[in-house]
C-alpha cells in the first residue's frame, strides 16, 4: 500500500507543478490565476485530476486535491511572487482546494 500512496503523492505533486508552470508559460503571467486560462482550463483540470487520483487511490482522497493545490502555491512562491499578500494567497488556495477535494471525495465514494 505504501508504494501506491507514494505514486499518488508523486502524481499529485507533478500535476500541481505542471498545471501552474504550464499555465504561467502559456499566458506569460507570473501568477496564472490572473489569467482566464487558469480559470477555464487549468483549475478545472486540477479538479478533474484530483477526482481521477481519488478514484484510483480512494483512501483519504482529499489528500490528492490538497497536494495539487499546495504545489501550485509552492511554485508560485518559487517563481518569485510577492510575499506581501502571502496570508491572502494561503486563504485563497485553501478555498480553491474545496472543489477538488469534494470531487475527490465523490470519486472515491463512486469507486467503493
Amino acid at each position: 500500500m505504501r508504494g501506491r500512496e507514494s505514486l499518488a503523492y508523486a502524481l499529485s505533486i507533478v500535476g500541481g507543478v505542471v498545471l501552474w508552470t504550464a499555465t504561467s508559460m502559456v499566458t506569460g503571467k507570473r501568477e496564472p490565476w490572473d489569467s482566464s486560462v487558469y480559470w477555464s482550463i487549468s483549475y478545472p483540470l486540477a479538479v478533474l485530476g484530483s477526482a481521477v487520483l481519488a478514484f484510483l487511490f480512494p483512501q483519504r482522497p482529499w489528500r490528492w486535491a490538497a497536494m495539487v493545490m499546495l504545489m501550485q502555491f509552492v511554485v508560485m512562491i518559487a517563481m518569485g511572487s510577492d510575499l506581501g499578500l502571502l496570508p491572502l494567497g494561503l486563504i485563497v488556495m485553501a478555498v480553491l482546494t474545496v472543489p477538488p477535494a469534494a470531487a475527490g471525495l465523490l470519486a472515491a465514494r463512486l469507486r467503493r
